[in-house]
């Protein structure tokens, strides 16, 4: 699969006429509770040619593409368009970034990203992108006497990122264990999502379960809390980044 996703960027960049700086995996192989049947979610960190940032007419600033057997979903950020995303504090840039999965890395693309998107951390945007996450999958699981294991982790992971924020002074970790482990919660809860782990490393993505009500409880709980803070989160850790002097940094030496 590596040579296969090797060559699929290297097809993105000729078509494109684009250079990858960065490519990662993202969605449930880097968040580390993949099924046996997951695809692969590729994203990408491109830029184009100095000219083409130099002309007046608005551009695509993003690709798509699946593959047939919808095993490879690549999609990718152009590098100016990255860089507004990480001024927001977005919360899937913040995730891209932090991968552990990575595919292509040039000139540390990712680490240079991953500074700046400490700088630029904002907790009360963060919040919003993962309360809204949150609350579509809770909704997915109440009064279900069976529900998706995928569906219930995806909204245990976006509980804890809202704790994580609440608690911690950084941006939530990509890796869910890291958060589970970090986390100060009931070590019963920590011993069944960790059971619950390996049980979906075992099953299919369509794999329903019997429904977990304790976990339920908990991240209503969890939502419950973080919109009562909501309001009071605070802004960026620092007031000054200079992210023009990174986007140009990036840009040196694409044209030969």
């Amino acid at each position: 699969m590596e040579q296969m996703i090797q060559t699929l960027l290297a097809e993105t960049e000729k078509k494109f006429n684009i250079e990858i700086l960065y490519a990662c995996e993202t969605g449930s192989r880097a968040w580390g509770f993949a099924s046996p049947d997951s695809d692969f979610d590729i994203r990408l960190i491109y830029r184009h040619p100095v000219s083409w940032y130099l002309s007046l007419k608005n551009r695509p600033d993003h690709l798509q593409y699946m593959s047939e057997d919808r095993q490879l979903d690549l999609s990718g950020w152009d590098l100016k368009k990255s860089m507004h995303l990480l001024w927001k504090s977005n919360g899937a840039m913040l995730e891209r970034v932090q991968s552990p999965i990575v595919y292509r890395n040039i000139n540390n693309t990712q680490e240079l990203l991953f500074d700046l998107a400490q700088a630029c951390y904002t907790p009360i945007a963060t919040m919003h992108h993962y309360l809204g996450m949150a609350r579509k999958s809770y909704s997915d699981l109440q009064g279900k006497e069976t529900v998706k294991l995928k569906t219930l982790f995806y909204a245990l992971r976006a509980a804890l990122a809202c704790r994580w924020i609440r608690e911690q002074d950084s941006m939530p970790p990509i890796v869910f264990t890291e958060m589970v482990e970090t986390l100060n919660f009931d070590a019963d809860l920590k011993a069944r999502i960790q059971e619950l782990v390996v049980l979906k490393s075992q099953v299919d993505e369509g794999y329903l379960h019997h429904a977990e009500n304790d976990l339920t409880a908990f991240i209503e709980t969890e939502l419950l809390t973080a919109v009562s803070v909501f309001n009071a989160l605070g802004g960026r850790k620092q007031k000054q980044v200079d992210l023009d002097a990174a986007f140009i940094n990036l840009l040196k030496h694409r044209d030969k």
